[in-house]
């Protein structure tokens, strides 16, 4: 633990401070540690410091708090991203409001040369569920990280097309790293630190509470070289996403739908107000991102389809073949298996392609 670690996570819960008071604190003192020692007659000269604001940045509380978080960060092996580091995002470098500090658990290089994020609805339809594999699937070849919120829907979707493709998936979170939210995509989260990784700028305890989402949203949009919209309502986070990227001059695109589905009025409402580009398919997102293949993909997805299976796979799979659709419930009840177990072993297969999840927690074969 260092005092300087302990400083800028400090820095972060200073209530008042912010990205930009933050950042303009560090400047006039000349580092974050120096803010923390500077007298509070000096922090007062600093245009937008008031004495409530000067005043916390000498509280016992907030330093010892910041320790406590420094020492969970030190015994999960999680990285934190500081906006001086050099591995900080350079795309939220041009975010007036980017966070100050990121939490990072996972291998995940958040300078890729390619990021996409891709956000939709959390009731997303089967037709939604196919466009987002197929959009991922023709970028298999341009190592793109796939971005995205790990909710329902269309977020876990994303996520794991990107998996079944062996691109790197990042999630980013509405609460700290010591849970996962929702909880029923645990185990998807942790397959996803494996090969990407989980992100958020909020300290451990802290709830996925309702103000959260937006500022996750911002994060989501900030990453990325462009924003796909696939299934929204004419509410709802996809949609804020979709307005804080036009806002960083982020590409917007959205995949239209019928007039008619209740999922597609936000998509055919960022189109119809230019606010995003229509898109079809993954081609249109290579052409209009000007991105040239990089090489063949290298991931064999058939060796994924015909990997070995355990006997309890094996034996899921008998069933699903020999029944076709079927519950999780039903499932458990035919194998044996617990249903715990039984939603592990379906999100394997599912990432090996071979089942396919539809609404309602029912799977079939893919």
């Amino acid at each position: 633990m260092t005092d300087s670690l302990v400083c800028q996570i400090a820095l972060t819960l200073v209530p008042g401070v912010g990205g930009v008071n933050g950042r303009k604190l560090v400047a006039y003192c000349g580092g974050v540690e120096a803010v923390f020692r500077e007298k509070t007659k000096a922090l007062l000269r600093i245009p937008g410091i008031g004495n409530t604001l000067a005043g916390a940045l000498h509280s016992a509380d907030v330093i010892s708090r910041a320790e406590k978080e420094a020492r969970f960060v030190e015994k999960n092996r999680i990285r934190t991203v500081f906006y001086t580091d050099k591995e900080y995002p350079r795309r939220l470098h041009h975010c007036a409001d980017a966070p100050m500090m990121l939490y990072v658990k996972g291998p995940v290089d958040l300078n890729n040369d390619r990021i996409l994020s891709m956000v939709g609805t959390r009731s997303a339809t089967e037709y939604g569920k196919e466009v987002v594999s197929h959009l991922i699937d023709g970028l298999a070849a341009f190592n793109v990280l796939i971005v995205s919120g790990l909710a329902y829907g269309i977020d876990s979707c994303s996520h794991k097309a990107a998996l079944l493709n062996n691109l790197p998936t990042v999630a980013v979170l509405a609460h700290g790293l010591d849970r996962i939210y929702p909880q029923a995509n645990r185990s998807l989260a942790v397959r996803m630190i494996e090969w990407g990784g989980l992100v958020t700028e909020f300290i451990s305890e802290t709830n996925p509470d309702r103000e959260n989402f937006p500022k996750r949203n911002r994060i989501i949009a900030g990453l990325a070289d462009a924003v796909v919209v696939v299934e929204a309502g004419r509410k709802g986070g996809a949609l804020i996403t979709a307005e804080i990227a036009n806002s960083y001059n982020r590409d917007v695109f959205a995949v239209p739908g019928r007039l008619s589905d209740e999922y597609s009025v936000g998509c055919n409402f960022l189109i119809r107000t230019n606010k995003a580009a229509l898109i079809q398919s993954n081609e249109d997102i290579i052409y209009l991102m000007g991105w040239e293949k990089s090489g063949e993909f290298t991931g064999s997805r058939q060796a994924l389809l015909f990997h070995s299976l355990t006997q309890e796979e094996e034996m899921l799979v008998k069933i699903l073949d020999a029944q076709g659709e079927c519950t999780v419930d039903w499932l458990s009840l035919q194998s044996g298996l617990t249903l715990g177990k039984v939603t592990s072993l379906l999100l394997t297969l599912e990432f090996k392609g071979i089942v396919k999840s539809l609404p309602g927690k029912i799977y079939k074969m893919g």
